[in-house]
């Protein structure tokens, strides 16, 4: 049994902050992990940005509604779906996460909790240090096969771990750095990368 293993913000929504930058006017907020590798760095100056800007929990939250998925995102779930067990692993919240499930047909989200206060992000609480990764050696133990996407530093990790991992719409930046791994550009292309992976794996 295979299962597909999806990041999410890049992949199969618009980048979550990036939207909050931009309908807010807070540019401190568009950087991402394709900016910042390291998570616990940037959700610290995530934080520290909410709070200077004293910007609400329901605030993003609308964004979020308004947002929906890419362009094609769910019809390729669709597709994925008739051929694979489907998991989101990714490294936004429960909080922020949910509402677009329900715009992808509701396909199961690993993710993050955060700590609200009085609509206030008060701080975050990660499932655990390098979760996607460790959700891959998870499903291996149960003996299923992965292919994995994503688009940035922090699924590098669920890549190298997966039986096969792919790229999709990378900055030039994680090209460079990982070249082990083929690059896809739209969904057609990440279409015929599962099938490739699907048939070198048996």
């Amino acid at each position: 049994m295979k299962l597909a293993c999806l990041d999410l913000e890049g992949v199969l929504v618009p980048e979550i902050w990036i939207k909050v930058a931009e309908l807010t006017g807070i540019n401190d907020l568009r950087l991402t992990t394709r900016d910042i590798p390291d998570y616990n760095e940037l959700m610290t100056h995530r934080l520290r940005v909410l709070d200077k800007h004293d910007l609400k929990l329901s605030i993003i939250q609308a964004v979020i509604r308004d947002m929906g998925p890419l362009p094609g995102a769910r019809e390729f779930l669709d597709w994925l779906r008739k051929r694979y067990q489907l998991i989101i692993l990714s490294d936004t919240f429960y909080e922020f996460g949910m509402p677009l499930m329900r715009q992808l047909g509701s396909p199961t989200l690993f993710c993050h909790k955060l700590e609200i206060k009085d609509d206030r992000i008060a701080n975050y609480c990660l499932r655990q240090q390098d979760q996607k990764r460790k959700a891959v050696q998870a499903f291996h133990s149960l003996n299923y096969k992965v292919i994995a996407a994503g688009d940035s530093y922090n699924d590098t990790s669920m890549l190298n771990e997966a039986d096969a991992g792919i790229l999709f719409q990378p900055p030039q930046n994680v090209i460079d750095e990982f070249p082990q791994f083929p690059v896809t550009n739209d969904y057609e292309e990440l279409k015929q990368a599962f099938l490739a992976a699907d048939e070198r794996m048996g």
